[in-house]
């Protein structure tokens, strides 16, 4: 599609991915720009992801589009304005550790929690640990939040009852920027440990000891 924004024109390219589950849950989204840097790309699907939850139960594709079309401007108008404060505040890589209450279809809902961090450029850990289950995350903060999104908006796992349903019971223990001395980690992985010094040594051994006590609430 093609947008204006003060006399310029802009080129994006904007795919729509639909799940059998759509409209029940958001499609995935995919923003590329030559005109545009990754960062604003990102934060643009975060606006369309955020409307496309109103619009949920509902065809919405083309209600996405006019949404991009008539918020152009104003975002680019906006991006240019918080600039330098999100070079200071968000931009850089986050670290977020998040909890699931249970997982009952496990193995779509690995899947689906693998694609999304591929697609979003994350990496972390999946950590089972008896019944706890933590989701580890590293990238940047819009990157994370759109992630927090298709997390509450798709169904990915089943109810008592064995009916898709949507994540209800997920919540975010600690959040933090990356600091310059520590390493990012490298890829997504699901992990499996069978006691809490384990995985204790574990968080020493990626430099995230400050997320054990997140660990024990």
């Amino acid at each position: 599609t093609i947008c204006d924004h003060l006399g310029k024109t802009f080129l994006l390219k904007i795919t729509f991915q639909l799940s059998p589950e759509y409209p029940l849950c958001l499609p995935h989204i995919s923003i590329c720009s030559d005109h545009l840097t990754r960062k604003q790309c990102s934060d643009m699907k975060g606006g369309l992801m955020r409307y496309g939850e109103t619009l949920l139960s509902q065809p919405m594709i083309y209600e996405l589009m006019m949404w991009l079309q008539h918020n152009f401007q104003n975002y680019m108008d906006q991006s240019t304005v918080d600039k330098a404060a999100e070079s200071n505040n968000s931009c850089g890589v986050w670290t977020s550790l998040l909890q699931l209450d249970h997982m009952r279809a496990k193995v779509k809902y690995i899947k689906s929690i693998e694609k999304w961090t591929s697609d979003l450029g994350l990496t972390g850990r999946l950590i089972f640990m008896d019944r706890l289950i933590f989701i580890l995350l590293q990238g940047e903060r819009d990157d994370i939040k759109n992630y927090l999104v298709l997390q509450k908006t798709c169904k990915v796992d089943v109810d008592s009852s064995g009916k898709k349903c949507k994540e209800r019971m997920i919540s975010v223990l600690r959040e933090e920027k990356l600091q310059p001395e520590q390493q990012r980690l490298t890829s997504f992985a699901v992990q499996y440990f069978v006691s809490v010094d384990e995985l204790h040594q574990e968080f020493e051994m990626m430099g995230l000891s400050r997320f054990i006590p997140a660990l024990q609430q």
